[in-house]
């Protein structure tokens, strides 16, 4: 596997071959996504908890389904676990069944949950309906300008989630991709976690804001074609997401 690394978090590539509007969709629309269909989430989920290592993370505790919205507002379908020490975040290609690429944060260098609505610079002519949810782990940092203008960069502090689009299929999903338990089991494994080792340098716990998340984009012709597409997603019509 090939790793990058991102302060403090790592980022797994995983070498293996393989070929914006937040609002409730109709179940019609839903049924092209593929992580709902009978079978396949419960494979998902077994292949990404292979992917453990219960000597770094310990045990898992909850898995969740949501999207990731980079620095370039592009939506990314993920699915997420906490586990006793670490947040893992994975790119899963539901089309054929492996998983392409691994984030491991550690619970203990979290400093900060934020969630609310999302802003963009003045001049900017993106625009995002919804609530996001947003993870910090370096305050001390800010994202270099090359990163800021790259889009492929994987290097910044943070990882922002959304609402999955299939929330509104069942109680399952529902269940399954509800960002505000998410939200509170997250900050309980963290604090647990700076509680039974603290990170040296930084302050004991994590501080939850409700606050504007802020992406600094200004003419998004990708992300404002790739989300209307639902790019980022593996659907019906075969993997052509990112």
């Amino acid at each position: 596997n090939k790793v990058r690394r991102s302060s403090s978090a790592t980022v797994f590539c995983m070498s293996q071959n393989s070929p914006v509007n937040q609002t409730p969709l109709p179940e019609s629309d839903t049924r092209a996504f593929l992580s709902p269909q009978p079978g396949t989430l419960k494979q998902a989920i077994k292949d990404v908890e292979a992917l453990v290592d219960e000597e770094v993370d310990g045990s898992v505790h909850s898995i969740w389904l949501t999207a990731e919205v980079d620095h370039w507002d592009n939506e990314k379908e993920r699915l997420v676990l906490i586990t006793d020490n670490s947040l893992l975040v994975f790119k899963y290609d539901f089309v054929m069944f492996n998983c392409d690429q691994m984030q491991r944060i550690p619970l203990n260098i979290i400093d900060r949950i934020a969630h609310g609505q999302f802003s963009f610079p003045k001049n900017s002519l993106l625009q995002r309906e919804g609530e996001g949810l947003r993870v910090f782990w370096d305050r001390l940092r800010e994202p270099s300008f090359s990163s800021r203008w790259n889009p492929f960069a994987t290097d910044f502090p943070f990882v922002t989630f959304i609402d999955h689009p299939v929330r509104s299929i069942g109680d399952a999903f529902a269940a399954l991709c509800d960002m505000q338990t998410f939200r509170e089991r997250l900050k309980e494994a963290a604090q647990k976690a700076h509680a039974m080792k603290p990170f040296p340098g930084k302050a004991n716990g994590v501080l939850v804001l409700n606050q504007r998340i802020h992406i600094q984009a200004y003419v998004g012709l990708m992300s404002l074609i790739g989300n209307q597409n639902r790019l980022g997603y593996c659907m019906a019509r075969g993997n052509i997401g990112f």
